[in-house]
């Protein structure tokens, strides 16, 4: 399957890029992946077409999510280990 594209122009600012050290091809990267990490987190894409905005492999950016604080599994990591907790405690009872 072919997928097509739009390309999106926007002005950043040279201060910007000063400001964060980064070369303008840096800075778009970073703003994709940026971008796709929170349209995964407000649900409004699933993890694959996010890792395609990003212009990742989807197993790469399920990686990624954790540097974000969040899971590709829609619950975080506070939930996780409750879980793991409550499982513990269901399969050892006092």
């Amino acid at each position: 399957m072919t997928t097509t594209s739009t390309s999106l122009t926007i002005d950043v600012p040279e201060d910007v890029l000063w400001a964060l050290q980064q070369r303008p091809d840096e800075f778009a990267d970073e703003a994709r992946l940026l971008l796709a990490v929170k349209l995964y987190e407000i649900g409004r894409l699933s993890t694959g077409l996010a890792a395609s905005l990003a212009g990742v492999p989807r197993s790469t950016f399920i990686f990624l999510l954790g540097r974000f604080g969040l899971s590709p599994v829609g619950v975080d990591a506070e939930e996780l280990e409750e879980d793991y907790e409550n499982a513990l405690r269901a399969s050892h009872p006092q």
